[in-house]
């Protein structure tokens, strides 16, 4: 295939698929709030966090890990600020003592830092202020959460890649305007699995993990275990909705194992991968084929969250069971028309489902999504079935059928994403 297209995959499954510890968006924040005290140089007196819509939405239900089991933008920021190092990202919080919890529960008590809701910015937007006697840091991460968009010290511009030229001179490597559906199976069958071994290797390691740990204890809504208790867990149907949903029990009540993300999000990034993995245990798929379909179904995942955006009204455990779906699809063989037909009836079925933030009923919500994607599947490639275009949303091709949810999930959802936070903001 083209070197370009086969070179920009690989550099986009390296630069998305990277590990997090707990819930993404409360980790942007602490991530931000540990960068901005770096560069203040000590420990700021007080802070401000000013946050888009979706993070807050994202932050408010979720457990913040290594917290000793708290919540909330203050809680992830002061966390950040006391103990967190941003220069391991998403795994900032992962080296927090208990000395540093206990000074984080007295430091929130105090009010030492203030949270605000901004309006009319990008759906994934954090603002730190920090101040300490005569000096004062403002850090800003936007559009990725990790990616530090704006640094100031004391009036003083380190960083502005806000910036129209600075955005120009961003590099495409990863480009993902190159996905499309034909080229991401072709890349799938044609990789060098050397060349992806280690990113996809990391994802089922710490995503299996995780997941078992779900199953083992009781997190959350108790999804993944409810699933294996109640339902037959010698069908691979249940295995696999179970295996997804138990990773999200834990991540969403704080378990501090990280896990490898798609589309900047650890529920999607256990949605994506889990099921496929399930499949291929029970089909005893040879192991380089496993990783050819992770391949696939991740690209699948990314592709369509490229229309919707890193944030909205729009599930993406939806996006990333469907990109399981057609993983699962890829493993019995499925050809492109069979993928498509995955495509078609899985967002046919679940598309437009509502995020309202990250919280343990996530985990509800990807068995949901996974249900759809199996039986998309099983429509597709066992019944030869597939939704037409015309019915609903569902267009000709699948490219064209992913263009059209994401529309619905970029544009059509937005006053919706509104709505839902001013609900949720209700006392």
């Amino acid at each position: 295939m083209d070197k370009k297209i086969y070179d920009a995959y690989v550099a986009i499954l390296k630069t998305e698929l990277v590990p997090a510890l707990g819930c993404t968006e409360p980790i942007a924040i602490a991530f931000a709030a540990a960068k901005a005290r770096d560069v203040l140089g000590s420990f700021p007196e007080k802070m401000q966090i000013e946050a888009s819509g979706n993070i807050v939405k994202n932050v408010q239900g979720v457990t913040v890990p290594n917290s000793g089991g708290m919540k909330g933008i203050d809680v992830a920021a002061t966390l950040g600020a006391v103990g967190g190092d941003a220069e391991i990202g998403l795994e900032v919080l992962s080296k927090i003592t208990e000395e540093q919890i206990k000074k984080t529960k007295e430091l929130v008590d105090s009010g030492f830092c203030k949270c605000s809701l901004v309006d009319g910015k990008d759906n994934l937007y954090i603002r730190v202020t920090a101040k300490k006697g005569e000096d004062t840091v403002i850090v800003i991460v936007s559009e990725k959460h990790t990616n530090i968009s704006y640094v100031e010290k004391n009036g003083k511009i380190i960083i502005d890649a806000q910036s129209p030229a600075a955005k120009a001179d961003t590099g495409t490597q990863a480009d993902k305007s190159l996905l499309a559906v034909k080229d991401i199976i072709d890349f799938a069958n044609e990789v060098n699995i050397e060349d992806v071994r280690a990113v996809i290797e990391r994802q089922i390691e710490y995503n299996t993990a995780i997941s078992q740990e779900g199953l083992a204890r009781e997190y959350g809504a108790r999804i993944g275990r409810t699933l294996e208790k109640l339902y037959d867990k010698n069908d691979v149907r249940v295995r696999a909705r179970a295996a997804a949903a138990a990773g999200s029990d834990a991540r969403m009540s704080g378990c501090p194992l990280p896990v490898v993300i798609n589309s900047g999000s650890g529920n999607q990034g256990m949605t994506v991968s889990l099921p496929v993995i399930e499949y291929a245990k029970e089909w005893n798929v040879p192991h380089d084929k496993l990783i050819r379909a992770l391949v696939l179904a991740n690209l699948i995942a990314l592709l369509q969250k490229r229309y919707i955006g890193s944030l909205s009204a729009f599930c993406g455990a939806v996006c990333a069971a469907t990109g399981a779906g057609c993983g699962i699809t890829y493993l019995h063989g499925g050809d492109e028309d069979a993928i498509a037909r995955t495509i078609a009836n899985t967002l046919g079925d679940v598309g437009g489902v509502v995020c309202d933030g990250a919280k343990p009923s996530c985990a509800a919500k990807i068995a949901s999504a996974v249900d759809a994607a199996i039986l998309g599947f099983e429509l597709g490639s066992k019944e030869g079935v597939a939704f037409q275009k015309g019915e609903g949303l569902v267009k000709g091709s699948a490219e064209e059928t992913i263009r059209s949810f994401g529309r619905v999930g970029r544009d059509g959802m937005r006053s919706t994403d509104t709505e839902i936070l001013q609900i949720m903001l209700e006392k």
